[in-house]
């Protein structure tokens, strides 16, 4: 039965990231078409990033102390890149530069996005198979 609580931790902490990146390619998508101008669009984009990165990381720690080995070593390339993007200082939007750096800032939301959609497929398939192991014991 534990394990079935961990995974559903799990499930919801890669719902919420699901919903940062979705609100973040909102954003790029509504400057795109002219909806908002580049001063919104990139402090709506960089107040949700710092939460993101955060909380990628608790979902990393939390694989790792729950023992879920596979998992913590899926997310291990997207805490990666994203320590790799803030050590750098590339983790921000820049108001200035966000038109010329719209494809490029989409694509990368929409791997993130990808990776995240992935890996709440396995955390799915994980839940289940222990909501099935603990039936059967």
């Amino acid at each position: 039965m534990g394990d079935l609580f961990i995974w559903l931790i799990s499930f919801f902490i890669l719902i919420a990231l699901l919903v940062l990146i979705v609100y973040q390619l909102m954003c790029l998508a509504d400057l795109e078409f002219d909806y908002i101008n580049p001063y919104d669009s990139s402090s709506r984009i960089n107040k949700v990033v710092l939460p993101e990165f955060i909380l990628q990381g608790i979902l990393c720690v939390f694989y790792l102390l729950t023992g879920h080995w596979v998992m913590a070593l899926l997310c291990g390339p997207y805490l990666y890149y994203n320590v790799r993007l803030y050590t750098q200082k590339k983790h921000l939007v820049d108001v200035t530069e966000i038109f010329n750096m719209l494809p490029r800032e989409k694509k990368q939301r929409l791997f993130k996005l990808g990776y995240l959609v992935l890996l709440l497929f396995f955390s799915l398939f994980w839940m289940i198979w222990s909501t099935l192991e603990d039936m059967d014991d």
